[in-house]
Parts: C-alpha cells; sequence; structure tokens
C-alpha cells in the first residue's frame, strides 16, 4: 500500500477517533515492537479506541481498504507478535482500561482488553472483596494481551493459565463484527467452544475487547521459601517430589547458578550460587506451616542447603526479589545487550533430563546463557544477553534455541509453554503440529479471508 492510497483510510479513521488516531513518529515508534529482539518497520499510524463500537468501525474502514491491523497491549511480550510491518494500523487498547463489573458472590470480573493485571488486583482490594485474578506472568501485562497469547508465569501450577480463567470474551472479528463467546457461567455445552479458538490465538482471528475473568480467594496465610541445591537434578526431583506429596504450593521456581550470580550482583543479594528454588505455599496458616515444614524435609532429602523460610510480607517480597529481578539480572551480566529468550515445556518427569542436554548445548556454545523457569509444571526458560546488532552471535541462539525446541518435543513437550509463537517461533509450530497447522490456517482463512488481522505472525 502506498502513501497516496493511505490517505482515505487515514481520513476516515481520524474522523472516528479524532486526536486519538496518530501518524506521529514518536507514536509509531513506540507500538512497532515488543520486549523481544524482532524488529520490523513502524506501523503507518496507531489508533487509540476507546469502545467496542470503535474498534467495529476501525476494523470495517481497514477491511475496505485492506489495510492490516495489528493489536497492541502493553508491549511486553518476547516472540514479536505485535511487531510492526509497513503498512499496517496498530490498534493500541491502552485507553480501553476500564474495569466493568466485579461480581464478588460468583467470584468473576469483566474488564476491558487494556486493564492491566496490577490495576485489576488494586481494584479488588480497594474494594475489599478478599478476591484477586492469580495468573502472574511476572511483566504488568494488559489482560487482552495475556488472553491473546495465553499466558501463563509464575502462579500456573496451582491457578492454571489463561485458558483456565477466561470464561467469556468479546471479540471484533476481521469484517467489524462483534461477537460475545461464553459468558459467566462456570460451564457449557453450547456449541463450538468459541472462547478457547480466540485464547492464545495472538490477535490473528480477531481483536479481543472485553474479557470476562474467574477471581480466586486471596488465601488466609502465605509462606515463601528459598534453598540452594547441588545439581539442577536434585532441585527438580525435589519439585516431582513436592508435588506428589499434594502439598499447597502455588509457586515454585528454578534460577540455575548463572541466574543466581546474576541475580546477586544486580539486586545486591547474598544467594548461594548455586541451582536454587524459590517456594510460596498458600491456604490456612495450619496448612501453609505444615507444606513448608514438609517442603523443607523434601529439599533436605535431596541434598538442599538452608531453607530460607519466611511469613512476614516485606519478608517474602525480598525472597521473591531475585526471581522478579531475573530477565534485567541475566541483561546485566553483560552491560547493554538486547535479550533473546526462548521456553519449551515439557512433562515434569522428563524436566532434569530436558534442563541437563539445555545446559550441556550451552556449555558447548560461544554464547553465555542462564536458564530459570516455572518447574512446577515443567516451563523453563534460556536468556541470552547478545550483542546489539551481532547477527553471528542472534544465529548461534537461534540455533541453539532450534536444538531445544527438538529435545523438548522428543520427550513429548512443546515448543512452547507460554511465550506464544509470534514471528520467533513459527518453525518450530511445524515442528510441533505438522499437518494440523494446515487446519489452523484454513480456520485462519475462513475468519479473516484478507489477512488483515495480525499477518505473519503464528504461520510461516
Amino acid at each position: 500500500m502506498n502513501q497516496h492510497d493511505l490517505i482515505n483510510p487515514h481520513k476516515e479513521l481520524r474522523s472516528v477517533l479524532g486526536t486519538r488516531f496518530s501518524t506521529d513518529s514518536a507514536i509509531r515508534d513506540a507500538h512497532a515492537r515488543d520486549a523481544s529482539y524482532h524488529s520490523g518497520a513502524l506501523p503507518d499510524a496507531v489508533a487509540f479506541p476507546k469502545t467496542n463500537s470503535e474498534v467495529s468501525e476501525i476494523v470495517k474502514i481497514c477491511a475496505n481498504y485492506s489495510m492490516p491491523i495489528i493489536p497492541y497491549g502493553t508491549g511486553t511480550g518476547v516472540e514479536g507478535a505485535v511487531v510492526a510491518a509497513e503498512g499496517t494500523l496498530c490498534i493500541s487498547l491502552n485507553e480501553m482500561n476500564r474495569i466493568l463489573s466485579v461480581n464478588a458472590d460468583d467470584r468473576d470480573v469483566t474488564v476491558q482488553a487494556g486493564v492491566t493485571r496490577l490495576q485489576l488486583n488494586t481494584h479488588l482490594a480497594e474494594l475489599g472483596t478478599e478476591l484477586h485474578f492469580p495468573v502472574d506472568p511476572g511483566a504488568d501485562a494488559s489482560l487482552g494481551g495475556m488472553t491473546a497469547t495465553r499466558a501463563s508465569g509464575t502462579s500456573a501450577v496451582c491457578y492454571g493459565t489463561m485458558q483456565d480463567n477466561v470464561l467469556g470474551l468479546t471479540v471484533i472479528t476481521a469484517d467489524g463484527t462483534l461477537v460475545r463467546t461464553g459468558g459467566r457461567a462456570r460451564k457449557s455445552a453450547a456449541g463450538y467452544d468459541l472462547t478457547r479458538l480466540f485464547i492464545g490465538s495472538e490477535g490473528t482471528l480477531g481483536i479481543i475487547t472485553e474479557i470476562t475473568l474467574k477471581l480466586a480467594r486471596l488465601p488466609e496465610a502465605i509462606a515463601s521459601a528459598v534453598c540452594a541445591f547441588p545439581t539442577v537434578d536434585a532441585a527438580v526431583n525435589t519439585v516431582i517430589e513436592l508435588i506428589r506429596s499434594g502439598v499447597s504450593l502455588v509457586r515454585i521456581e528454578l534460577l540455575d547458578e548463572l541466574q543466581m550470580d546474576a541475580v546477586n550482583k544486580y539486586s545486591g543479594l547474598n544467594y548461594e550460587v548455586a541451582p536454587t528454588l524459590f517456594f510460596e505455599f498458600h491456604g490456612s496458616a495450619n496448612t501453609v506451616a505444615e507444606s513448608s515444614k514438609i517442603g523443607g524435609t523434601i529439599a533436605s532429602a535431596h541434598g538442599s542447603g538452608d531453607f530460607r523460610y519466611a511469613t512476614d510480607e516485606t519478608e517474602r517480597k525480598r525472597l521473591w526479589r531475585a526471581r522478579y529481578d531475573s530477565y534485567y539480572a541475566a541483561l546485566n551480566r553483560r552491560p547493554g545487550s538486547v535479550g533473546y529468550v526462548t521456553d519449551v515445556c515439557v512433562p515434569i518427569s522428563r524436566l532434569a533430563e530436558c534442563i541437563t542436554k539445555t545446559k550441556t548445548l550451552l556449555q558447548n556454545s560461544n554464547l553465555s546463557a542462564s536458564v530459570l523457569g516455572h518447574v512446577g509444571d515443567g516451563n523453563f526458560h534460556v536468556v541470552f544477553p547478545l550483542e546489539p546488532g551481532n547477527n553471528d552471535e542472534l544465529a548461534e541462539a537461534q540455533q541453539i534455541s532450534d536444538q531445544i525446541v527438538d529435545i523438548a518435543l522428543k520427550i513429548d513437550g512443546t515448543c512452547t509453554g507460554e511465550h506464544g509463537i509470534g514471528i520467533g517461533k513459527r518453525a518450530a509450530l511445524e515442528k510441533e503440529h505438522g499437518d494440523a497447522v494446515d487446519l489452523m490456517r484454513a480456520i485462519k482463512h475462513a475468519l479473516d479471508p484478507q489477512n488483515l488481522m495480525n499477518p505473519g505472525k503464528v504461520f510461516l
């Protein structure tokens, strides 16, 4: 699409949005990429709708002019799912940030897509509901973006991922039609499960504008603990035994020795430089105390060091600081670097094997990368701090990532546990699903025959 062709859609879009339609170069640049190393061109313009009807009108205009659309949340993804291309319109959903209804008795809430998880939980606390939304990917991501990428995070071992916590959606399809899927009922056998179709579709099938979510009760008591292990195998075997024991684990995270050294330096901490587990237990005061005691006993049996335990909120946050600082700590190992992050997920019984093989690959490479992950559900990440613009390093990181995917797939795992496909994992999707990808393409074509919704993502 050339500049002359854009004149009419821009005029029509501006008539719908006024000053909330922008061609300013700085605004376009801010919406051109996510947190990954992937890069592209600037979008031609950025739209900031506030209502479903505005999104619908925008999509109808774009469909009329065959102008591709990229929905944008907070830009915290790491696989290039919102990287822009020339000739596209970026629809930023940040101004669709209203919490529409809270139903405390039913433990559900309906929000616009731009509401972030911290915004929602702050609002629930202010209302005194004793409820919270538990899915925690780390970043303060938008709930629309989390839904579109099927996000999960540190608490998934207990509360599940976004697909387990979404009851219904409002979606604007590729022709501008508003569709509502699901509802507030906790179960339904009515027709195709369109809600699950759009969850994880990464903006390629429609634009998610509203989400109805399950809420969870805040626990009576919380305890956190940290302990180091002599090997990754010992740490993972502790996880497996803890899960078998039935203790009330909500989070259980692994950081390898390189990552622990990085967070010590970045955050001024003094943890042992060794594979380390971070635990969190929820429940009644008695349940948490008993679970923590069992956790310490099992960890000790696998050769752990001191089981550093805390129930005070300030102390718990201090213990978890290393985990939440991990990504930036990894980049700090090489000042000025850019992050290449990959993830896979495998059955927990094969997790130690997968991580061990991964670390062997890393030890034999020219790159230095650290390992961390949500080991309670078999998901882990590798963070490569790369020199900006160094194509040789990028190619090696991509090659290692491909090999990690191959290891995971051979042991019944998946090429991504939570990051999604975006641009970075398109070839891996083909490896994992084979001919089933053609069925996915057929669904995409049926819902978006002009290929206007986030084109170039998910499929090669």
